[in-house]
């Protein structure tokens, strides 16, 4: 050799050993001949003397498998050690290159039963690799003291079949069970348990670290707690009990058996809550139980509340404003996403992520009332404050169709978006157009507007809010469940994953052109704009993207219920998901439902705006396409999701309430809910009025109690069904609804909501007030279900957000008194002055029934009122009537007068 440098084999053992402690082989040298610059004709000349064989000791000779096997392997892999850049033996100027070359095998089975007449481990003349078919034998400890190689039937029965040399290891291999594996050990207190598995490890073929790194394949843990335990979760690396050591070596004779396969570990997983106690705070007993349960299954125990073992209290975020006591220092304070989050990692998640914080106190909202309070005496001044509350109220939650604008300089003239502000009140228009004073080329003014542009604007915000949830439903749960390298593996598979969310891409990508189409019309409105057009372009798109997702959507439902029970990672997942903000709290089937409804809705809103658009204009040919063109699609949600109970309840409504609207009979609605409630304002109906309100899924049914029941019904069969006990109000869409106001209790103001309603017609805000009247109806969960449906009409997603808790005295909203003779009497008068002005029509009441009017109270000798009879005969003109009062109406208290009489057109009955 040039560099006079010499190779040693098999005296070197011991030094090879020293090089590879932690490794089972030495996986970072090369077998490659040219790692030593050697030639395969260099190695026969350099190693002429080396001898290779395989012993058989005691019944593994006995084996005749086993010496079949051997037989078959020609090759087994011999450790080489090239010194250079100095003198063989001196400490000084050596270098080492370590390598393993492959040589055939000179006697590939030789029988024993004395291993003393092989076991030199230093005679470099011979490679001898021993077979023992037991590890803890004499024969095996004699072996092992004299660095002898000891493999088990196993290998060579791998390579065999393998067709692989017979492997080195510095180490006793018994079996391949473990091979490729590196393991780490964390929680171990008892050094004789830690020696014992890592002997095992090494029989089978694996590698041990001390240090946690990226090339440790499997953590074993007796615990959960320290440095590798948290490095392990957050690399995503396997965390395995001791007991995967153990049962992996019970199967260490089967050549087709490796420890590392997921189906074999799964069971050996450290459960998440292992070495802990929870306690659960401000959950429904419900949630409660269900978390308990999955603490007991995962490895975990729990306490109640304030137990001084517990490790763990996991709160509930949204409703805990304050802990019940003062927790220790080595006691956790979780939030609940945590506890989902160590079951769909299926490891323990780090607390100090998760951390309980106490939520700061809304003084902004104080603030805000307080600043609404009324306390001036002037009319004229509280009702304009009251328009600015209102208008203050429904702020916060109005979603502005445009781009959000820089604010405008006091030079500026005022932007797009702020004229076409839903909350600007016409008083606020045009003042702040005095300010700017606009050019005529501007944006007309909010009060301008027409109600065409008005449900126009509504289509887009709620078709903006659509494509927001569909958002949310891509981002938050699909991309996710489908990336890959997840945390323990994937949650749900492939094909789950795309029977749960079907064509949802396909939608979410029409609606967004959509969305884009509708933004430009608003943006740059003008009546001669067609909103028709829009929907007709996408038609072609919406049939082909709806109904493979509705016809499949309970498959899709079942889907999700089935995996929530049967896989606790998809259960946890949906969990975590569920409670962030962009899904307001509903679960993932509720937000799916949203492409089921959102059709129908826009056929309403189209209907609306078809409504409000004239002859003359184009578009109500175009608008009336595209409804017919949405019927498409409809068909399958109608026919679907028909729900016979559903419709019976409708067709109760329609039955109890006299002259309820045809239009509320619909396939796709259904009854939500139903309450008896007292109106304490003069809208919708006068105050006292005993009000029925039921809530359907898109709209509200506003009904009063009758003051006199006319007749029955009878059908053609000759069944009577009981006379309409209601008289209808108004049938009120639930996108007409800005925000729901609870009000607080005070001495003058119990158990009493309002709405804050805002009509396309009307260019204000109006107030709705009622007092709930039913023992049995909470206040609270009436008004969480009320802002859930109008959540879904309008495809927002934060529905809590609606609600709004408010001062009733800053509404000008009291129920002190309601029960009083006093109020009693004064509906009373109400009704009989509306009965009266009714009777007396202008219409259809004879002229002679005016003229008998006129002349009770009058002498024989006088006209009534000093009366010509020429101002007689005219008596039955609408301008006499004006300007005189009947006896009866002249009694009545003007207290208890409407300021504006309302004719009917008929006297035939009283309502």
């Amino acid at each position: 050799m040039a560099d006079c440098s010499a190779v040693t084999v098999g005296t070197a053992r011991s030094l090879l050993v020293d090089f590879s402690v932690n490794d089972s082989r030495m996986a970072e040298t090369s077998k490659e001949n040219t790692f030593l610059g050697l030639t395969p004709d260099d190695v026969e000349d350099m190693l002429p003397r080396v001898e290779t064989r395989v012993v058989l000791v005691g019944e593994a000779g006995n084996n005749a498998e086993l010496v079949k096997a051997l037989q078959a392997i020609k090759v087994m892999e011999v450790p080489v050690v090239k010194i250079k850049e100095g003198v063989t033996g001196s400490e000084t100027g050596e270098k080492f290159q370590k390598s393993i070359v492959n040589m055939d095998i000179n006697k590939p089975c030789i029988k024993t039963d004395n291993v003393r007449e092989f076991g030199d481990g230093e005679n470099a003349e011979f490679e001898t690799v021993f077979v023992l078919t037991d590890f803890k034998s004499p024969d095996y400890d004699y072996l092992y003291k004299n660095d002898n190689r000891i493999v088990g039937p196993p290998v060579v029965l791998h390579c065999a079949a393998k067709e692989e040399p017979l492997p080195f290891f510095c180490r006793p291999l018994y079996s391949t069970t473990m091979l490729n594996l590196s393991l780490c050990f964390t929680g171990f207190r008892k050094k004789d348990e830690v020696v014992h598995l890592v002997n095992l490890v090494h029989h089978m073929g694996g590698a041990i670290r001390k240090d946690f790194s990226a090339k440790v394949t499997h953590l074993v843990a007796h615990s959960t707690h320290g440095e590798k335990f948290r490095l392990a979760v957050c690399m995503g690396t396997p965390i395995l009990t001791p007991s995967w050591i153990l049962k992996a070596w019970e199967h260490r004779d089967n050549i087709n058996f490796h420890a590392g396969d997921e189906s074999f570990r799964t069971e050996f997983k450290v459960p998440p809550f292992q070495d802990c106690v929870l306690s659960f705070l401000g959950f429904t007993e419900e949630d409660k139980a269900n978390m308990e349960e999955r603490t007991l299954k995962h490895g975990g125990h729990y306490l109640e509340v304030g137990n001084e073992k517990c490790t763990h209290m996991v709160v509930e975020e949204n409703s805990i404003k304050e802990l019940p006591f003062t927790p220790s220092k080595r006691l956790y304070i979780v939030k609940q996403e945590w506890f989902w989050g160590s079951i769909q990692m299926d490891a323990r998640a780090g607390e100090s992520m998760y951390s309980y914080e106490k939520p700061e106190s809304p003084a902004a909202m104080k603030k805000t009332t307080s600043l609404l309070s009324l306390h001036t005496p002037n009319s004229n001044r509280k009702r304009r404050r009251l328009r600015d509350t209102l208008a203050q109220l429904t702020k916060e939650t109005e979603i502005s169709p445009f781009p959000p604008l820089k604010r405008p300089s006091a030079e500026h003239s005022l932007s797009m978006g702020s004229l076409l502000d839903i909350s600007i009140t016409p008083e606020t228009c045009k003042t702040l157009g005095e300010m700017t004073k606009p050019p005529k080329s501007s944006t007309p003014a909010l009060a301008k507007q027409s109600a065409r542009w008005q449900v126009s604007k509504e289509l887009y915000q709620t078709e903006s809010n659509y494509v927001g949830i569909l958002d949310t439903v891509l981002q938050l749960f699909k991309d996710p469940l489908e990336k890959e390298g997840q945390v323990g593996g994937p949650i749900l598979a492939q094909e789950e994953i795309k029977t749960i969310f079907g064509s949802i891409p396909d939608i979410y990508e029409v609606h967004t052109r959509i969305k884009a189409d509708l933004e430009e019309l608003v943006m740059n409105w003008s009546e001669d704009k067609s909103v028709g057009n829009i929907i007709l372009k996408y038609s072609k798109d919406l049939v082909k993207a709806y109904p493979p997702f509705v016809n499949f959507f309970e498959m899709s439902k079942e889907t999700i219920v089935r995996c929530e029970k049967q896989k606790p990672r998809f259960h946890a997942f949906l969990k975590i998901n569920q409670a962030k903000p962009e899904c307001g709290r509903q679960t993932l089937v509720e937000l799916l439902i949203r492409p089921v409804q959102r059709l129908p809705s826009v056929a309403l809103l189209l209907n609306d705006i078809k409504k409000h658009t004239s002859e003359d204009n184009p578009d109500k040919i175009t608008l009336e396409k595209a409804i017919e063109s949405l019927k498409e699609v409809m068909t399958h949600i109608n026919e679907d999701k028909r729900k016979t109970e559903g419709q019976k309840q409708i067709f109760d409504v329609v039955y109890e309430v006299d002259g309820c609207p045809a239009n509320l009979l619909s396939s796709h609605r259904s009854l939500v809910h139903r309450v008896e409630t007292i109106a304490l304002g003069d809208k919708p109906c006068d105050r006292g009025e005993h009000v029925t309100l039921f809530l359907f899924n898109d709209c509200l049914e506003i009904a009063r109690k009758r003051h006199k029941v006319i007749s029955t019904f009878r059908s053609p069969l000759g069944q009577t069904r009981p006379p309409a006990q209601l008289k209808h109000i108004a049938l009120m869409p639930l996108s007409q609804i800005r925000r729901v106001l609870d009000l607080q209790d005070t001495e003058e103001c119990q158990n009493a909501f309002a709405l804050v309603v805002r009509p396309p017609t009307e260019q204000g805000n109006l107030l709705f007030s009622f007092q709930l009247t039913a023992e049995d109806t909470q206040k609270a969960a009436w008004l969480k279900t009320l802002c859930r449906q109008v959540a879904n009409t309008i495809c927002r997603a934060d529905a809590e957000d609606l609600i709004q808790c408010t001062d009733p005295d800053s509404l000008q909203v009291s129920t002190k008194d309601m029960d009083s003779t006093l109020s009693r009497a004064s509906r009373a008068i109400k009704k009989t002055s509306k009965k009266v002005t009714r009777a007396f029509s202008l219409t259809k009441t004879p002229k002679r029934v005016f003229q008998r009017a006129l002349m009770v109270g009058s002498t024989p000798d006088k006209s009534p009122g000093g009366l010509s009879s020429e101002h007689m005969t005219r008596a039955g003109s609408s301008s006499t009537l004006a300007v005189t009062h009947s006896p009866s109406m002249v009694n009545l208290p003007s207290l208890f007068e409407r300021k504006y009489h309302t004719f009917s057109r008929s006297s035939t009955h009283l309502i």
